[in-house]
This record gives structure tokens, sequence and C-alpha cells, in this order.
């Protein structure tokens, strides 16, 4: 048997929750095109989004530590898959979309500049008077825009549904879009909740990871948190000193601890809800998915130990400052001197009606941490070849 389209929607209608987003109700794509013959609507997005520059760049894009530190520490690109698969996950026992959650964690970060969050506030700062800079809005402008790989449109063409997930991403660190074309009235489907949660889920347990590895913090640092004595418990372990491996199995089942807790009280809130459409979630007055309250305050207290002890520790802070001045100086020199860009960045100026820094900004977004770096060589060592 061949699974067509057809078949692929139909049984969405007969497994999935009523509460999740078909792809055969799908609002559809901005430019017409003829429907894919054996995949859905949603799973064409998550193709497209594979095979983007933007995705392939996340390999080399910052998460908290800069490229060259280490083959071990987390990129944007691991991260990113690592958010999908936590994503699936929740989406499959919930019984929502796994295509679109998939596809949504896929795209969430391609917009991130170099040098992570330190980047994007460095750039928004730099743009404070021509629009700001944030990397969910750039998320959009390369879906719709940035990338050209279609001879009848730019951008991709994603469905509706997918460009609504990327505007109404949401986290602790960013702010949902507010873009009339996407009812800013409603929340995120089901599938756009499940994606930003598994996106915080990650980065807390993944970062701690991070963290125990680089030596940054120690398991002596961390055994007053709350979620660290509830692994501990779990696990059986004394935690005074962690092996490479006591580091995995801890890990592992803290993350499996946080996907349950997410799981089971995402579907108390749904059956309190009773919701009968994916419109009806989308309608609410609070996001379904999310942690247990208990559970919420145990993660609220690693985020700020986190903070408090990683993310401003010295070593970080010192290569944020490093990035902000990276940034700054490669924004000012293509500013000062245009002809500098390249040509094909040089014809958008005039093919295109953007300010030039707007032109600049994107250049500097779509850069990789490695590939800042050695332009800031090429622009200010008077050695190196430009």
């Amino acid at each position: 048997m061949i699974n067509t389209r057809d078949i692929i929607e139909d049984r969405e209608r007969q497994v999935l929750a009523p509460y999740a987003l078909k792809s055969g109700d799908s609002q559809g794509r901005k430019h017409q095109e003829e429907a894919p013959r054996h995949r859905t609507h949603f799973q064409r997005d998550r193709d497209r989004i594979l095979h983007t520059t933007a995705f392939r760049r996340l390999e080399y894009k910052t998460q908290v530590f800069v490229n060259h530190e280490g083959d071990y520490f987390r990129t944007r690109l691991t991260h990113t898959l690592e958010v999908q698969q936590i994503g699936r996950t929740i989406a499959r026992a919930l019984g929502a979309n796994e295509d679109l959650v998939e596809a949504i964690c896929l795209v969430h970060d391609i917009g991130h500049p170099p040098f992570g969050h330190s980047g994007e506030a460095t750039l928004n700062q730099l743009m404070a008077d021509h629009g700001g800079f944030d990397h969910n809005e750039q998320a959009l402008r390369i879906v719709t825009w940035l990338e050209q790989r279609y001879p009848e449109f730019n951008g991709l063409n994603l469905t509706y549904e997918l460009r609504d997930g990327i505007v109404k991403h949401e986290t602790e660190y960013d702010v949902r879009g507010n873009h009339p074309e996407y009812n800013p009235d409603l929340r995120g489907s089901l599938e756009a909740q499940i994606a930003n949660a598994s996106d915080e889920l990650a980065y807390t347990a993944h970062d701690l990871d991070d963290g125990l590895y680089s030596g940054l913090i120690t398991p002596a640092q961390c055994r007053d948190l709350a979620l660290w004595q509830l692994v501990e418990e779990s696990t059986g372990m004394d935690t005074t000193t962690l092996t490479e491996m006591d580091r995995h199995v801890f890990v592992r089942r803290l993350i499996g601890i946080l996907v349950r807790d997410m799981i089971e009280a995402t579907h108390t809130r749904i059956r309190a809800a009773q919701p009968e459409s994916a419109l009806a979630i989308q309608k609410l007055d609070h996001n379904v998915t999310a942690h247990s309250s208990e559970m919420a305050s145990m993660v609220a207290q690693t985020k700020t130990f986190l903070y408090e002890n990683m993310y401003y520790h010295y070593r970080v802070v010192r290569m944020a400052q490093k990035a902000d001045r990276f940034i700054k100086q490669l924004f000012d020199a293509y500013r000062s001197a245009p002809k500098q860009l390249p040509t094909k960045t040089q014809a958008r100026l005039r093919t295109e009606e953007l300010p030039l820094e707007r032109v600049i900004c994107d250049y500097i977004a779509g850069m990789t941490d490695r590939y800042a770096q050695e332009e800031i060589q090429r622009l200010f060592e008077p050695f190196i070849r430009p």
C-alpha cells in the first residue's frame, strides 16, 4: 500500500485529538501550489525548513558557549534537534499534530544572530531607530522573504499555521508577536504551545548539563535546588561528585521527569477546558501547555540558579562583551562604507525598498559565530586577506 496525502489526512482525523490541528484543514499558503502527493502540508513545511541555508547555519551559532570553545557544547542546531525530539514526544502523548510541532520546533531558532542572546541584544540596540531586532521577527522574515529557493516567490511559502507558530513563539525570554495578519487576540495553537514549552524545557535541562560539563557550576552548588533533589531521590544517586556517566544518567532522568510532568499537567488543563476544536484551545485565556504549579516553581528556582551561576559567570560575560564589540564594529564598518558588503547584499539596496541599516542587520543576523569572527579579521586585521 502507498500512503498518499489523502490517506494520511484521513488517518489524522481518526487518530488525532479533536483539539489538534489537522493538516487537511490548513488555511493554506500565500502562493498557490500543487498539493504534495505523498506528504501532508505540514510535512512539506518541515522538509522545506530542513533544506534552508538558515537552518544549516545553526550548526555554528551559539547556544551559550561560543562554537570554538569545544565540540561537546550545544549549538543552536543541536538544541533545535533536542527541542524537536521533546516536542514530538509531548505531541504524541497528547494527540496533537506531531508533524506541525516538529516543523515549528525546527524553525523556532533560525532567526537568531551570532553569539546568542548577546548578539540579539546588540542588534536590537543598533536598530532601535530602524524597527529594532527580534529573532522571532527575523525568523518570519527568513521564511517569507530572505530565503530565495523558488523562482515563483520569495521565502518558503509555508502554511499559515506554521507562520502563526513562529509569530506566537513565546517563552520566559520571548514575547509573543502581535501581527494583525495572525489573529493577535488568539493564543498559539496547541502545537505552537507544545513547541514553546519544549524549547524552555530543553534549554533548562541542557544548559544545566553544559554548565556541569564545563565546570562553570558544580554538583555541590546544585544540591540545594528542589529539582536537583527530586532527581537525586529518583535515581538514588549520591551527587556529591558526578562521573561523566553519572551526569548522563542524571540529566536523562531530569528530562524524563520534566516531560512527564508537562504531559500530565497539560492533559489535566485540557480536560478541565474540554475544548472541542483547535480554535477552542486558542480562544482560552491561558496556555494549556505548561508544568504543574509545583514543578513550575522548581523549574523557576533552577532558572534563577542558572542565571546567577552560569549565564552571569565571568567567562560567559566576557564572551558576551566580546560579542557586543564584534557586532558593533561590523555594523559601523558596513554603515560607514556599504561597498564593503558582499556584491549580492549590495544589490538588495538597489532592488528592495529597505534602509541600509535593515540590509546590514539581515546580513549580520545571518552570520555564524565563526564567520562573524573571521569577518572581523578581514575588515580590521591589516595582514589578513579581505
